[in-house]
């Protein structure tokens, strides 16, 4: 069943892009992430215009991010002030991204400058996430001795002024550290169409040194709003969000999901820390040949 995407100007098959979306959910369930951050390159891979697939992919982080808050608030495990300032610094950081996003479109640049981070940022992410979960299996099998458990903020965080407490988060520090970071994690949602939970949380663990049983539910939280702005800021400033594809992914998505999550109770973590750090360098590894690999016709006519 074809469907014609008005925006990214092309027919696409419908059941393609729900099972897409549900392979995105599915490994959202089980791994945790949001998805957004697979969901774009794989777009792109599809063939969707690297610009329409961002911003569209922000609005299904928004829409799958819903429940998920919802079990985490019902659970007492969000941080709200922590939360709210997260928040401000996302929102602030989408409208400087819109601005950025509309200046590598007035360049002609944005498609490149979107396919260049993805490769530089899913290759670093997926090299430390391999690192980390080869050394789980190792200490699992015990031909390795676990590294001794510490939690403390960077001393960067610690040398910020105006400090507050955040009490279900266990931090005294200042409210500028997780203003700075939900400010970079707007500026990806932007430009990449990233919910940001894949970069949020590590952050919030080793950077903010939260206690572990708020962080998912807090970035959830921000990641809900963020993302909602930024899809609005899409729609009213760079007109990129394509509703009819938005709307095909968030059902596979939704779908995909449920079933991720009844995976996941049943395998072991660390393994599946591995598995997706190796299908994220495989996505970085496909866009970067796309970038590099020469097309046996550099140039082609359509009729119009």
């Amino acid at each position: 069943m074809n469907l014609y995407l008005p925006i990214a100007n092309l027919s696409v098959n419908a059941w393609v892009i729900i099972a897409l979306g549900g392979g995105v959910g599915l490994l959202s369930g089980m791994f945790g992430v949001g998805g957004g951050f697979l969901t774009t390159p794989l777009l792109i891979i599809y063939g969707i215009p690297p610009t329409v697939a961002a911003a569209s992919a922000a609005s299904q982080v928004t829409g799958a991010s819903v429940s998920g808050v919802a079990a985490y608030w019902r659970r007492d495990a969000v941080d709200v002030r922590m939360g709210v300032i997260l928040v401000i610094g996302g929102v602030m950081g989408s409208l400087f991204g819109a601005w950025l996003f509309r200046l590598l479109q007035a360049t002609g640049q944005s498609d490149v400058a979107i396919a260049v981070t993805y490769v530089a940022m899913l290759g670093g992410i997926g090299w430390m996430m391999l690192r980390e979960s080869v050394e789980a299996i190792l200490v699992a099998r015990g031909h390795r001795k676990a590294p001794a458990a510490r939690r403390r903020h960077h001393p960067l965080v610690a040398a910020l002024p105006w400090r507050m407490r955040f009490y279900k988060s266990g931090l005294y520090i200042s409210p500028l550290a997780p203003m700075l970071l939900g400010f970079a994690t707007g500026i990806l949602t932007i430009l990449l169409g990233v919910g940001g939970g894949f970069v949020l949380v590590p952050a919030m663990i080793y950077l903010l040194g939260m206690a572990t049983g708020v962080v998912v539910g807090t970035s959830l939280f921000q990641i809900l709003f963020v993302t909602a702005a930024a899809t609005m800021t899409h729609a009213l400033t760079t007109k990129a969000v394509d509703i009819v594809l938005a709307g095909l992914l968030l059902v596979g998505s939704v779908a995909g999901a449920q079933v991720g999550a009844r995976f996941a109770q049943k395998a072991r973590p660390e393994y599946l820390r591995l598995a997706l750090a190796i299908m994220v360098l495989l996505v970085a590894l496909r866009i970067g040949i796309g970038l590099t690999w020469r097309p046996g016709e550099l140039y082609t006519v359509e009729p119009g």
